[in-house]
């Protein structure tokens, strides 16, 4: 499976209209393109935890987009719904990580940390 994942901080001066647009956005490409298989998106949670000081950029937001492969998130990115989105994205972020990852289910993604014999 394939983790599109997207850490976002919107700029402070953004106005309800910006916000609502940006959520329509990303709504029409959730309905209208077919080979995402899950999209969740939230807002970050503080807890009191020593990590949540390490941190360099306050990512308010995250969203997280499954694909059954590579080529299921080409689709999406090429797609002309994920070309609107996009546009509006880059107009609304103050700070934006976008990264795609290879995940697999529980203990099979620890593979991926062990180095391959030679």
């Amino acid at each position: 499976m394939i983790a599109h994942v997207v850490l976002f901080r919107p700029r402070g001066d953004l106005s309800p209209a910006a916000r609502t647009a940006l959520a329509e956005a990303f709504e029409t490409a959730l309905r209208e393109i077919p080979s995402i298989r899950r999209a969740r998106v939230g807002m970050r949670v503080l807890h009191g935890c020593a990590y949540e000081t390490l941190m360099h950029v306050d990512y308010q937001y995250a969203a997280v987009l499954e694909f059954d492969d590579t080529a299921g998130l080409r689709a999406y990115l090429e797609h002309p719904a994920h070309q609107q989105l996009a546009s509006r994205f880059s107009d609304v972020f103050e700070h934006a990580l976008m990264y795609d990852f290879d995940l697999k289910e529980g203990t099979a993604g620890l593979a991926a940390l062990v180095p391959a014999a030679h």
